[in-house]
């Protein structure tokens, strides 16, 4: 067993054992599932389950790698750290701050959506006063210890997992028509190929899901992130990393099959209702939209939770290595990075009011610049693995309690699979958020963090704290 951690620098290890596991689950789960599912099944058909498990196969083998490092190492920065370390300060700095951006415009996403299922239930209230409601209650929460961020987040993911569950269980027993009471003439196995095949538009339609369905994978490497302030931290890795097979398969696998057997794939109630709302309705269970608005609004509690945990973690480790203000790195005396925290709502309050100001401009530039984030930050774990890797094994080999499968060559295959997204994503040009604005969006910003980076280095002139030195955690693994 490793010795509790304190992160070095104020952070305390308040997340128990109860808490990394529902964030590790709930990590997987995001509003995007019950969301954006219904897209995805009017586009791709059945094949749409392909899609799912073409990425889920990229989230289990990038989180392996990410669990191989985040084991030997555990540290609030996660894959920041491990590129800072690995490829250089100007992938660190980079890659933590595209992740920062992605998250706080998240929130923004988030905040409104929630907004929009509360007023519809208390319409007195306006939507940008429900807006400003959540965003602060769960901003007092980050700020009262971690063990409170851990705590709201237990509830929040266990409602999410529970439902997804009896989703699954009820939907099951429907499909093979012995669930009491129930209108089962739409369900049976039969809707995966009775209405124009399994592929109904074709292959490339499994490609075309791909892109719809990636981003509501982010998220599931919270946990890394989270394992720093845990009291176990190599053991909270390896765990979560190990049960993320079974996690995608049941959550995002499962349900989704359960949807696709329950309706047939092209019944407009899909897209009019959602995926879900849909699939209940359709066995003529009472107040089903009403039962998936509040775990939708669940999801969405947990997403701004999360991501406000995530961006202000985030802040602090890039502040802990020079690469942001110091303030960041300062803790409060339970282990709160008070100004990272501020920090980050102020900017997705900032992004809340551009999302009601001038949604279909600079709202929309956010959103889409952000969107391709997900993708570079698997593609940078991919890089600092295939390095960190044959340093650990130098260096201290007894650390490496998880390791990556097929090594190198699994990891070469994921990297070339994410640039085969990328480059696919080109090719889509219907609509404002395009898969090709969305990346060249996602790629000027990233370029800019870039030259910021280079340049910072450059003003430094070599002069300025290397890494070894501002290296806070204990066992660390050097660069060499």
């Amino acid at each position: 067993m490793t010795a509790p951690m304190t992160d070095g620098s104020g952070l305390q290890a308040g997340l128990k054992n109860r808490h990394l596991s529902m964030i590790a689950i709930g990590g997987v789960i995001g509003a995007g599932l019950f969301v954006g599912s219904s897209t995805g099944i009017a586009t791709a058909g059945p094949g749409i389950l392909l899609s799912y498990a073409l990425v889920g196969t990229l989230v289990v083998l990038v989180m392996r790698m990410l669990g191989e490092m985040s084991a030997a190492n555990p540290t609030s920065g996660s894959f920041s750290a491990h590129a800072d370390r690995a490829l250089g300060r100007w992938a660190g700095f980079s890659i933590g701050w595209l992740y920062w951006f992605f998250w706080v415009v998240v929130l923004a996403v988030e905040a409104t959506a929630g907004a929009k299922i509360l007023e519809g239930w208390i319409p007195a209230v306006p939507q940008w006063g429900w807006a400003l409601i959540v965003m602060v209650v769960l901003t007092a929460t980050n700020l009262v210890s971690v063990g409170s961020y851990g705590e709201f987040e237990f509830w929040f993911a266990g409602i999410k997992v529970v439902a997804i569950g009896a989703f699954i269980v009820v939907g099951a027993l429907a499909i093979f028509g012995v669930l009491p009471g129930a209108h089962t003439d739409k369900a049976g196995l039969g809707n995966l190929t009775d209405h124009g095949g399994f592929l109904p538009n074709g292959p490339g339609a499994i490609l075309t899901g791909v892109l719809l369905v990636v981003f509501s994978f982010m998220g599931s490497e919270i946990a890394t992130l989270a394992a720093g302030e845990s009291e176990d931290p190599q053991r909270a890795v390896t765990k979560s990393t190990n049960s993320v097979i079974w996690r995608i398969g049941v959550f995002y696998l499962g349900s989704i099959f359960v949807v696709i057997c329950l309706l047939p794939w092209n019944d407009p109630s899909i897209k009019a209702q959602g995926s879900y709302v849909a699939a209940l309705d359709s066995l003529g269970i009472a107040h089903a939209g009403q039962i998936m608005n509040f775990i939708v609004l669940t999801s969405v509690l947990s997403c701004l939770n999360s991501g406000l945990y995530t961006a202000s973690r985030m802040a602090f480790s890039l502040g802990g290595r020079g690469d942001a203000p110091k303030a960041f790195a300062r803790t409060t005396s339970r282990g709160v990075p008070m100004a990272a925290i501020i920090a980050s709502v102020v900017f997705g309050f900032v992004a809340v009011f551009f999302n009601y100001a001038f949604p279909d401009t600079v709202f929309l530039f956010l959103v889409n610049s952000s969107g391709a984030v997900a993708l570079f930050v698997w593609l940078v774990i991919c890089a600092s693995q295939l390095r960190l890797r044959r340093i650990i094994e130098r260096e201290s080999p007894e650390k490496l309690v998880v390791r990556m499968w097929l090594y190198p060559y699994l990891t070469w295959a994921t990297i070339a699979l994410i640039v085969f997204v990328l480059g696919y994503m080109l090719t889509d040009t219907e609509g404002e958020s395009s898969g090709r604005t969305t990346v060249l969006l996602s790629l000027l910003v990233a370029l800019a963090v870039v030259a910021v980076s280079v340049i910072k280095e450059r003003v430094r002139g070599g002069k300025g704290v290397t890494t070894a030195e501002t290296d806070t955690d204990t066992d660390k693994v050097s660069v060499g």
